[in-house]
């Protein structure tokens, strides 16, 4: 996933504390998310409120707070992340945090300005990929189903440069900041990209990819993430059934997300 930033703006004490709330309500679910998940998650809280449900949406402006934020329990369920990310947040700061529901997929590609298909591709060319572990990973997997090398068998999204065992391209893979990916679009000859990213950037066409990721891995699929003993609370379950089910909200992923994510609950 990319380091965040906020893609709108907001209060000056919301940049201080890291996060904005949408509403006050003491007693509703607080749901923590970040700038490239909040607008159809407004719709689903609009949509919860008319079947008398209180929801408050709090926005962060980093990746770090909303999982802080509930594993202390100031909120009760963030929605910003996949399974990889996840686990590396767990691992790093031995969060008891377990996935509750699906939520959508965001669609990663494969961009180039200055060729129109991978044959096309010169010996020798230029890949830029994120270069911190859960998106490299990523990219390096995207290599590979775009058949311009090979992995090693059942490395999966832990995939590093050790595991290319073919090249025949003799690919320079250039690793840089995930947040950089957009600008490297105008030098590399090939850039992993993520849409929601490009299209808050507004530097070219977010749609243009050579090829896309998709469900092939479904460890990307954005997760709804709690804390083991909130399983059972009913507030949630609605939730998730409003935002994966309410025609509310399925226009507005369409309306943020165009054609380039994917429903995970229903693969």
């Amino acid at each position: 996933m990319l380091k965040t930033f906020l893609a709108r703006p907001v209060a000056a004490l919301a940049l201080t504390l890291g996060l904005f709330s949408t509403t006050q309500a003491a007693d509703a679910l607080k749901v923590g998310t970040t700038a490239a998940f909040a607008i159809p998650l407004e719709a689903a809280v609009s949509e919860a409120k008319k079947q008398g449900l209180d929801v408050e949406l709090i926005e962060f402006s980093d990746w770090i707070a909303p999982n802080v934020s509930l594993a202390s329990g100031d909120i009760d369920v963030n929605y910003f992340q996949h399974i990889p990310f996840l686990e590396n947040a767990k691992a790093a700061a031995g969060f008891d945090l377990v996935p509750y529901a699906s939520g959508i997929i965001n669609n990663v590609g494969l961009y180039s300005k200055k060729y129109k298909s991978f044959d096309a591709l010169p010996q020798g060319a230029s890949v830029a990929i994120a270069n911190d572990p859960i998106n490299s990973g990523r990219g390096l997997q995207l290599l590979a189903k775009a058949g311009l090398i090979t992995l090693k068998p059942g490395v999966g999204y832990k995939a590093t440069e050790e595991d290319i065992v073919a090249n025949p391209k003799q690919l320079k893979i250039l690793q840089v900041e995930a947040v950089q990916l957009v600008r490297a679009y105008d030098d590399a000859d090939l850039v992993q990209g993520y849409p929601a990213y490009i299209r808050l950037a507004n530097t070219f066409d977010a749609t243009s990819a050579l090829l896309f990721d998709g469900l092939d891995h479904k460890e990307y699929v954005i997760q709804f993430v709690i804390r083991p003993q909130n399983k059972d609370d009913p507030r949630l379950a609605k939730f998730i059934d409003i935002y994966q089910h309410s025609p509310a909200v399925r226009a507005a992923l369409d309306k943020a997300h165009g054609k380039l994510y994917q429903p995970g609950w229903e693969s």
